[in-house]
């Protein structure tokens, strides 16, 4: 698809975090079978759905599976490049994940991202509804003091999309695999975020 290069002059870009800003590692059928939920019932709202004492359990629970999972992390390609030409350019960078706010810190400083980030713009599950709820993008357009046609989401899930458009920024969809399942929701498509950091303008 042609790409809309005026949209990548938008200055403030919310992440998402696993398999966007790094690889992806997930295996959610596999979470799923370990907490017992039922394959193909969304994990956190499932888990926030349950009896409060059982709802605890698996939050827990579901927090030392990703901890394990942060602590093995790898960078996608392209990653650094792309937030150090952002950083150059003044943009301003944030971070919506289904992960929790302590396990997205704990990441991205193993991964050496922390410094492109401040942690008031990493919004964790439970910080506010999860996506593809808009709540997060809305208080991050907030605290920039900015409105919906200034961001830009970019992220490689379903769900990131959806929250882009419910929140009304643009939206952009990172596919190694270069299978664009929803193009409808996506308006800049690329395989990496190598890719994406050659588009952004000169």
């Amino acid at each position: 698809m042609p790409v809309n290069s005026s949209l990548l002059k938008r200055k403030h870009w919310i992440f998402d975090l696993d398999g966007t800003l790094t690889v992806a590692v997930h295996d959610f059928d596999a979470i799923r079978k370990e907490l017992g939920i039922p394959a193909g019932l969304p994990i956190i709202k499932t888990i926030k759905s349950l009896p409060e004492k059982e709802s605890v359990l698996l939050q827990n629970k579901l927090h030392s599976i990703e901890e394990k999972l942060a602590r093995n992390a790898s960078p996608a390609r392209g990653v650094k490049t792309l937030l150090e030409t952002l950083r150059r350019g003044d943009y301003s960078l944030g971070i919506l994940t289904l992960n929790t706010r302590e396990n997205a810190w704990f990441t991205l400083e193993a991964l050496g991202l922390a410094q492109y980030f401040g942690e008031e713009f990493v919004i964790g599950r439970w910080c506010e509804e999860p996506k593809p709820s808009p709540k997060g993008i809305h208080k991050m357009l907030k605290q920039w003091k900015v409105t919906s046609n200034d961001a830009l989401m970019v992220g490689d899930f379903l769900y990131d999309l959806q929250v882009g458009r419910a929140a009304e920024t643009a939206t952009v969809h990172v596919d190694p695999s270069g299978e664009f399942a929803w193009p409808e929701l996506a308006d800049i498509q690329v395989n990496s975020l190598d890719e994406l950091a050659g588009l952004l303008p000169k």
